[in-house]
Order: structure tokens, then C-alpha cells, then sequence
């Protein structure tokens, strides 16, 4: 069995635009920026050992807010630069009732039966309340919140319980990295 770190997308990758006041996934290539340091950190992370699987809900396409082929796009792009090695996407909306959309662990379970991925010694990074959910659901033995833009008046990421909160993923990856 492997470890793996699960990242989510937008707001621990690449930032997110605001619409409305609420932090969203970007809507076009243009608006889709890395934040510094995110290649520098997978790199380092899968050189350590860890699989990196990114696994993100994209509930604007079921709005229709979002053509799938600009987010098929951007995780195009995630592919490329960070070479990841699983990217799990959820199109769904909470109504919809499926089982991968965060903070339901369906997409790392799928991950994880498909590269031999023991959760147990693994790491999910977010920037919402759902990922960690989703993370510990899963068993995961790590469940990191990263301090993005999306805390826009949003209740305290401390009383859902991360395994430590961090302002980037470079920190989170450090961190992840002394816990051998």
C-alpha cells in the first residue's frame, strides 16, 4: 500500500475569484493562477514518496455557472505542471445526493482502491470545512486546513477539528514532511 496527500483544488492550488462576495472556482483559463510555491511543494512531497491526488467538487457546472470543458481545462493544467497522479472531480450539488461529493470521502476511497492508497497513512489538504470532513471520513491520517481567501467571515476552521492549519500548502507540506 501507498500514502498519498489529497489536495483539493481551488484555494489550496490555485486561487479563487470572488462572485458576489463568495470565494468560487476560477471561470476561465485566464483567471486560473497557481498560488507561489504549490509546484515546489508537490515536487517535494512526491519525492518523499507521496502520491498526489487532487480531488475537488465543481458544483458551478450542475448551476450551470461553469462549462465542464473549461473545468476539464484547468485540470488539464493541474495535470501537467504537478504531474499528479489522480484527479477526482465532483460536477454534483449537495441535493444531487452522490456519494463523492465532499464532505463525503467517495473520491478518495475511489482513489485509493485504484493506487493501492492506505488512507491510513495519508494526508487530505483543504480550505473548507468539507475537505477535512471528507478526510476524516475517509481515515485519513492527516486532515490539513489551509488559512486561504475563502475565510470570508466563515466561522472558525479551529472547531472542526484539522490536524493543523497552515497559510499555504508549502507549510503544510513541510509539515506533512517531518511526519515520518
Amino acid at each position: 500500500m501507498r500514502k498519498a496527500v489529497f489536495l483539493d483544488r481551488d484555494g489550496v492550488i490555485n486561487r479563487t475569484i470572488f462572485r458576489d462576495g463568495k470565494p468560487r472556482a476560477p471561470d476561465s483559463i485566464e483567471d486560473f493562477e497557481f498560488f507561489p510555491g504549490v509546484e515546489a511543494a508537490v515536487t517535494r512531497l512526491r519525492t518523499a514518496g507521496y502520491l498526489i491526488v487532487v480531488v475537488t467538487n465543481q458544483p458551478d457546472v450542475a448551476r450551470g455557472w461553469q462549462k465542464r470543458e473549461n473545468v476539464d481545462a484547468m485540470n488539464a493544467i493541474v495535470r501537467e505542471r504537478l504531474a499528479v497522479d489522480g484527479l477526482k472531480a465532483c460536477f454534483h450539488l449537495d441535493s444531487h445526493g452522490c456519494l463523492c461529493r465532499k464532505p463525503l470521502p467517495g473520491m478518495l476511497h475511489e482513489a485509493a482502491t485504484e493506487l493501492g492508497i492506505d488512507l491510513s497513512a495519508s494526508f487530505m489538504v483543504g480550505d473548507r470545512r468539507g475537505d477535512i470532513e471528507a478526510g476524516r471520513a475517509a481515515g485519513c491520517r492527516g486532515n490539513l486546513f489551509i488559512l486561504s481567501e475563502n475565510l470570508v467571515g466563515g466561522e472558525d476552521p479551529a472547531i472542526f477539528g484539522p490536524t493543523g492549519m497552515f497559510p499555504s500548502l508549502h507549510e503544510a507540506a513541510e509539515w506533512i514532511l517531518t511526519q515520518r
